[in-house]
């Protein structure tokens, strides 16, 4: 079983701390997406796990076994690196079984597993091209080729996806989420893609400053964000975030006060909240509807229009604050107009003055 334990993991270059204490528990056959900012430790995280780098502190384990201290060739693991890293003067075919050469096997076996790993792959008329006669997605479908034949028990995938264009980065992200459903082998994908890691992951872990913000599948993450952060950095146009004011509390209600959004209740756990205190409120661009002149909770002038086809994003500026809406794509307002905006109470986050949600907002996860 390819389990993977990160227990109390830190990693420092001198004074510098890059990884502050990761701990997770990563069953087998889970599809992991480590997610963040540049910076945010995620590659570093990945270098640890496949022995590339030696933790400061904490324990790794792979299937049980501790592998801290153990060189990467004997931790079970194949990576897949951004750049291809292909041998420029060897066939696809000879690339992708060069690690078997190098261990020793026998060549009977070497072509058995280098034809399983195309035919998986889809491949099986590149064997005899040379690198420079494959596209950039062919190329990295060898690079996963070679990972495949050394059957690891846990694949690394360092932003694979980086140096392919928009096309074949949606052809190769479908590729590589079959490969995890045909394989039902333990992945850690690596990317600072959030689309990347909405549409493969079972769980994401979502890193800034080398510290785990939050750690769970995809939806909990979009719909229940543990602090502003993770409500930030996961959904596109970001989450909106406007100051407000406590004026009451009630059962399980705090009513908020501010010049863009007037006077409205939230549900929300009034424990903590003082009168008076000062909290953030978050409503996602696409929980935000336009209304009639007049109805709306947020009224403003357009100062920026994206038509998308399907859906049209908004920038509105309402008092001080601008607003991000994502409407239909029959909506068509135009620079200039004024507007006028509405959401619901219930689709609202609510965020204490260190950060953190006050409530686990937004319908249940599914």
């Amino acid at each position: 079983m390819a389990e993977l334990s990160l227990k109390g993991v830190r990693k420092s270059f001198g004074d510098v701390h890059v990884i502050k204490g990761v701990d997770l528990d990563i069953a087998h056959g889970e599809f992991i997406v480590f997610v963040g900012p540049s910076g945010c430790g995620k590659s570093t995280l990945l270098r640890l796990i496949a022995g590339l780098e030696e933790a400061t502190s904490g324990v790794i384990a792979i299937g049980g076994k501790v592998v801290n201290g153990l060189p990467p060739k004997d931790r079970s693991i194949a990576m897949v690196f951004q750049s291809y890293a292909l041998f420029p003067h060897m066939t696809v075919y000879d690339n992708v079984g060069f690690g078997l050469r190098i261990a020793g096997e026998a060549p009977g076996a070497i072509d058995k597993k280098v034809r399983e790993a195309a035919r998986i792959l889809k491949m099986e008329e590149l064997l005899d091209r040379k690198p420079s006669q494959l596209s950039g997605g062919q190329r990295q479908r060898v690079a996963i080729g070679r990972a495949i034949v050394r059957n690891p028990e846990v694949f690394l995938f360092d932003e694979p996806l980086s140096n392919l264009d928009a096309a074949l980065r949606v052809s190769t992200r479908a590729e590589i989420a079959k490969l995890h459903r045909d394989l039902c082998a333990t992945m850690i994908y690596v990317t600072h893609d959030q689309v990347e890691a909405m549409t493969l992951a079972d769980k994401i872990a979502v890193l800034d400053g080398g510290v785990v913000q939050q750690f769970g599948p995809p939806l909990e993450l979009y719909r229940q964000p543990r602090n502003m952060f993770v409500a930030g950095f996961i959904g596109s146009p970001r989450m909106n975030f406007l100051p407000v004011r406590v004026v009451s509390r009630g059962a399980g209600t705090v009513t908020l006060e501010s010049p863009v959004v007037g006077v409205m209740e939230i549900p929300a756990a009034a424990e903590g909240v003082s009168l008076g205190g000062q909290l953030t409120l978050g409503i996602r661009p696409e929980h935000i509807r336009r209304s009639a002149p007049g109805e709306g909770r947020v009224v403003g002038q357009v100062e920026l229009v994206e038509l998308l086809g399907a859906q049209t994003t908004l920038e509105v500026r309402a008092g001080p604050a601008t607003v991000s809406a994502v409407l239909a794509g029959t909506e068509t307002p135009r620079t200039g107009d004024t507007v006028s905006l509405d959401f619901s109470a219930g689709d609202c986050h609510l965020f204490g003055e260190d950060g953190n949600a006050l409530r686990a907002s937004g319908p249940a996860v599914i």
